[in-house]
């Protein structure tokens, strides 16, 4: 039995330093995500300085940082036969993880993210999905999913109809075979624009619910992160709350409890702290981890990812839970 398949957008993510004066100067929304035409992509990237090219995408990136711990994991996106898609796709594999979608022949190119960082570590992606917006119910196949003991599903796809309804067939088949079904809600601004969908899909029934504060109290609005995770908990088995440097919230029925952050001392780009925590996370709960250890080991990934450009580890993570 393999661990967990990731279902996402495959993007190459483009690291660039800029100054909050960049970002005003060019009308980028801090810290958040914004779709951008291949026109408006193309503008942004020639207008920053130095850039590092490094394969990205939330699920994908949680995919390989749970293939470092040394998890069975594999990858569902589309990205086009063309040179950032090959590039993608070898990073990958090259990580231990399983990715069979085709590739598309025609259509948009292979998507990628503007990821820039301010000298506060804070990311602000500008992303064109390009070959992204082709993922279909088609690439989700029955007799790959029943091989999984979890399905870990991103939220960036609900802006899309075709790749929506990808995630739909995920999580009914995952359903039919007894997968757990992980859901993170990726951004705010994402919930924003759909949050009806998004509490239709709680409603399916999720067994892990990833999100940051702010995303969380996007969906659920409460006087404060408790009541909002409270109100989570009536819609999945387990949810975890991240909160930056002050660590995560994580709330089961037996327990909720709060796991402090690990102290890192430099920060250089806070861009898949995210993913690489729930890589750690359900890395543990494959391995049957309780749950304050498994929150820890969460901790240990996106501590190692935030001292360094881009979203894919460096190093291999397993050295980690030597720790």
């Amino acid at each position: 039995m393999r661990d967990v398949l990731a279902v996402g957008n495959a993007l190459v993510d483009v690291v660039a330093d800029v100054d909050d004066a960049w970002l005003a100067a060019n009308d980028v929304m801090k810290g958040v995500m914004t779709l951008v035409d291949e026109a408006r992509a193309e503008a942004l990237y020639a207008r920053v300085g130095p850039a590092v090219e490094v394969s990205g995408g939330s699920a994908a990136n949680t995919a390989a940082g749970l293939a470092s711990l040394g998890g069975k994991a594999g990858f569902v996106g589309k990205v086009r036969d063309d040179q950032l898609g090959k590039i993608f796709r070898h990073d990958l594999t090259a990580q231990g993880v399983q990715f069979n979608t085709s590739a598309a022949k025609t259509g948009p190119a292979t998507g990628r993210c503007l990821s820039v960082v301010t000298p506060d570590a804070q990311r602000s992606m500008n992303t064109f999905l390009g070959a992204c917006e082709n993922l279909t119910d088609e690439d989700i196949k029955d007799g790959e999913i029943s091989q999984y003991r979890m399905v870990y599903l991103e939220g960036y796809p609900f802006d899309l109809p075709k790749p929506r309804e990808a995630l739909a067939k995920t999580m009914t088949l995952a359903k039919s075979h007894g997968v757990q079904v992980a859901l993170t809600l990726s951004d705010s601004w994402l919930i924003a624009r759909h949050t009806p969908l998004f509490r239709d899909y709680l409603m399916m029934g999720i067994d892990v619910l990833f999100a940051n504060e702010q995303e969380l109290m996007t969906l659920f609005p409460a006087a404060d992160v408790q009541k909002a995770v409270a109100s989570a908990r009536r819609h999945a088995r387990l949810v975890v709350c991240t909160q930056s440097e002050k660590g995560a919230i994580v709330s089961a029925a037996e327990e909720t409890l709060h796991s402090p952050a690990e102290r890192v001392s430099h920060v250089v780009d806070t861009t898949g702290a995210g993913d690489m925590f729930a890589a750690g996370f359900l890395f543990g709960l494959c391995q049957n981890m309780p749950l304050p250890k498994a929150a820890r080991v969460g901790h240990l990934c996106a501590g190692h990812i935030i001292q360094h450009h881009g979203a894919r580890p460096k190093m291999a993570l397993s050295a980690l839970l030597a720790v």
